[in-house]
């Protein structure tokens, strides 16, 4: 006796070796004996022998066509035996009702598993969405195998370019775009943006740096939408001098400005102003949920991303020969330059002139103020700027020896060329700008403070900074208290402080309560996207040092030793690892050349040459 039976999902025949009612002994064709349970027994046979018995019903459901075995066996459930002698006309022979039973079980789609042996024809309905899901996986097997063969080739499959910022910053790994890109590179053993780009995907490596961050930051575009233009109030008082600015030469949003009148009884009145655009732009307006949005200015070399739109800049921003709404702080100083008084307004400044950088730094640098001579029509002023800045300096550091300080650079792109100047800090006009901006950040803040109007502080301890909505010391600056309040055309945390600098100027509530939600929400956002913000600014800063490299023709490049094998380049605002670097002080001056840049991965190698000078003939 012979039986065919089914066993974990597959079909198998063999002798019966032992009959024990609820269990079979079981001798395969091969000669592997099993036990199998009687109730998995389909079909006992005496006749055709064993031996190519699977074959010839495997040749037989081959020949059945299955549309026409689903249309035969209606919508009821049924035995595999009864559609047997259904489909045959006659009580089907073993290798003929083995060969249904194969054919039911090896089509899911058309039938469905009711029990051992038993069937139920799946809905028409049913059938026709899965023999549709075959034939699309199926066609996109095709679509794979053809993407795979044209990235072989280099060639970008053109189906690709609808969705070719997704495939290169956020993939959908579920797309068949995705795994064929995935294959293909893994074939090649690069990764999926190398390989994108060998076929012509990347208009240029800057192209894919900054349309990343776009993608992320940026998603319906760098544009601005309509918007009611910006205004201010027409009442404003005048302020009673005109004032002037000190900028980058590519600096638009002109957010500060001064002015220094001397006082009949000595001494001088010494204005710190700051362009107003709260006294526009209220919170939930238009232009408010555009900045509240971006949150702040985005700069990186050759080109920027502002808070604001075009038109609320040029109604705030302090440009010159021409009267702009400030919120002003005015320091009542003694000849002896200390502040006797200090006061908060908001007003109509005249802008006098925008003094830039570059020419200024000229006539006002340590050299002129040695001589005790400032050529310059704001001379006088610059002067005693000056000097108020040492003294407000002193008094937040004391006298200690001056750190020394590294360069700063900027960055100046014009027809794909970059020029990258450096500046040292600490210079005259940075500490004119930077201890009267600290002063005024950090007077503000004492003013809200002691006022208990809500507000967004800057704190330092334990060398972390941090933003908080409590006042406490910024110990990097030794100042007490400390906001962001004085670039207000570029960062919302500053513009929300203004609104609460202007409530308690003008006596009016402040348009945020302690503990507001809108408040902290702000504050969390703008940290985040600042510090992504900078990333992206650091990344293409970087970028263009390694095109500068490129396009100055240079293998070799001067640098120093920072520590171990780190090494910051001296014309460039890069650091770099140099493995081959031998054990060398920090601050050794070095050489080292450079190879194998990479604009995509930002990355380049660098080995040791030598030290710089005469002692590198000792080594």
């Amino acid at each position: 006796m012979n039986v065919f039976y089914e066993e974990e999902g597959d079909f198998k025949v063999g002798a019966v070796l032992a009959d024990n009612d609820t269990s079979l002994q079981v001798e395969a064709p091969h000669g592997k004996r099993s036990k199998v349970k009687a109730s998995a027994v389909l079909l006992r046979f005496e006749a055709p022998p064993l031996a190519g018995f699977m074959a010839e019903a495997q040749r037989i459901a081959g020949g059945i066509d299955v549309d026409f075995l689903w249309q035969c066996c209606g919508g009821e459930e049924f035995s595999y035996d009864a559609l047997a002698r259904e489909y045959f006309g006659h009580a089907p022979a073993p290798l003929e009702a083995a060969g249904v039973a194969l054919k039911l079980h090896d089509a899911p789609m058309y039938f469905y598993k009711k029990g051992r042996g038993r069937y139920k024809a799946a809905p028409e309905d049913a059938l026709k969405a899965a023999l549709a899901s075959v034939e699309r996986k199926k066609q996109q097997a095709l679509r794979k195998t053809a993407y795979i063969r044209q990235l072989g080739a280099d060639e970008l499959p053109v189906e690709f370019r609808p969705v070719l910022a997704s495939l290169l910053y956020k993939p959908d790994k579920a797309s068949l775009e995705w795994k064929a890109l995935e294959e293909a590179s893994a074939a090649r053993r690069i990764t999926p943006v190398r390989l994108i780009e060998r076929c012509g995907g990347l208009a240029s490596e800057y192209d894919y740096h900054v349309n990343r961050f776009l993608f992320e930051f940026f998603p319906q575009g760098t544009g601005f939408p309509q918007v009611a233009p910006a205004t201010a109030p027409a009442d404003l008082p005048r302020a009673p001098a005109p004032a002037f600015s000190i900028d980058d030469a590519t600096t638009t949003e002109i957010d500060d400005a001064f002015s220094v009148v001397a006082r009949d009884h000595g001494g001088w009145r010494i204005g710190v102003h700051i362009a107003a655009p709260a006294l526009g732009i209220a919170p939930g307006s238009e232009i408010d949920r555009i900045a509240r949005g971006r949150l702040s200015t985005v700069y990186h070399p050759g080109a920027k991303i502002t808070m604001l739109p075009d038109g609320a800049i040029d109604r705030y921003t302090l440009v010159e020969n021409h009267p702009c709404p400030a919120l002003s702080l005015y320091l009542d100083v003694t000849p002896a330059l200390e502040i006797a008084a200090v006061t908060t307004c908001a007003e109509a400044v005249e802008i006098a002139a925008n003094l830039r950088h570059d020419a200024l730094e000229r006539v006002f640098n340590k050299e002129t103020l040695a001589a005790g001579s400032i050529d310059h029509a704001y001379g006088r002023e610059l002067q005693v700027l000056w000097r108020l800045a040492d003294r407000l300096k002193t008094a937040r550091r004391g006298e200690g020896r001056e750190l020394e300080q590294r360069p700063e650079f900027s960055f100046y792109v014009e027809n794909d060329r970059v020029r990258i100047v450096s500046r040292q800090r600490g210079t005259p006009i940075d500490k004119v700008v930077s201890e009267l901006m600290i002063y005024a950040n950090s007077e503000w803040g004492r003013q809200l403070a002691e006022a208990g109007a809500a507000a967004i502080f800057r704190v330092q301890t334990n060398g972390k900074v941090r933003m908080s909505t409590v006042p406490a010391g910024h110990d990097g600056l030794g100042v007490a208290q400390y906001i962001w309040a004085t670039s207000p055309l570029r960062r919302y945390v500053d513009l929300v402080n203004q609104r609460q600098l202007m409530a308690l100027v003008r006596g009016v509530a402040p348009p945020y309560r302690p503990g507001d939600e809108a408040l902290l929400s702000a504050m969390r956002d703008f940290e985040v996207a600042y510090e992504a913000y900078g990333e992206f600014q650091r990344g293409m800063e970087r970028y263009w040092c390694l095109r500068w490299l490129q396009q100055e023709n240079r293998s070799t490049a001067a640098g120093t030793v920072i520590r171990e094998n780190l090494v910051r380049f001296t014309e460039l605002p890069l650091v770099v690892r140099v493995p081959s670097l031998p054990a060398l002080p920090p601050g050794t001056a070095v050489e080292l050349a450079v190879d194998g840049i990479d604009l995509l991965e930002l990355t380049l190698r660098c080995e040791y040459a030598g030290r710089v000078g005469a002692a590198a003939n000792s080594l």
